[in-house]
């Protein structure tokens, strides 16, 4: 997604309401000169990509989020991670760029999916290596375990807690 295409999916994830293109507009011109057109053409894109709805008002369209940040979030990384040639050195290189925190973050979301429990107080603590080990000639990248059929399949329903949508325009 565009620079554009995100500022506009952020004002609609955060007005968390049906938006006009005209309420987009104002609030983009506030930080850029902007033409109507423009974000109408972008709004009707990000219709075609299955990031938003539509109901017709009037003349105007009001437009409202098919899913979460997160669930956008979750669909571009897996497009990005997907498009790679060598998904585990692509994988070693991010998790390389994380911080403590991110990483941390990471072993909890991992817990998470394995544990199928966003709470997890049972999950038994998993050893906490400080940084992901570099691959070396002595010791290659390990690719991920490919993940199962049921968890990679997009919902087909807008229920959130079914996992992310399946990327945009694919």
């Amino acid at each position: 997604m565009g620079e554009l295409e995100d500022a506009v999916m952020t004002r609609v994830w955060q007005w968390n309401r049906p938006v006009t293109v005209r309420e987009v507009l104002e609030d983009l011109q506030q930080e850029r000169s902007i033409a109507y057109t423009t974000v109408m053409t972008v709004m009707d894109n990000l219709h075609q990509k299955g990031w938003v709805r539509r109901e017709a008002e009037g003349r105007a369209y009001r437009y409202t989020a098919v899913s979460t940040r997160a669930a956008y979030s979750a669909a571009l990384m897996n497009e990005a991670w997907s498009t790679s040639d060598n998904p585990a050195a692509a994988l070693v290189a991010f998790f390389g760029m994380m911080s403590a925190e991110q990483r941390e973050a990471l072993r909890d979301a991992v817990r998470v999916v394995q544990y199928g429990d966003e709470s997890a107080p049972e999950a038994p603590a998993e050893p906490r290596a400080e940084a992901p080990a570099e691959p070396s000639p002595e010791r290659p990248a390990e690719p991920p375990a490919e993940p199962s059929a049921e968890r990679a399949a997009p919902p087909e329903a807008e229920d959130e807690s079914a996992g992310p949508p399946r990327p945009p325009g694919r």
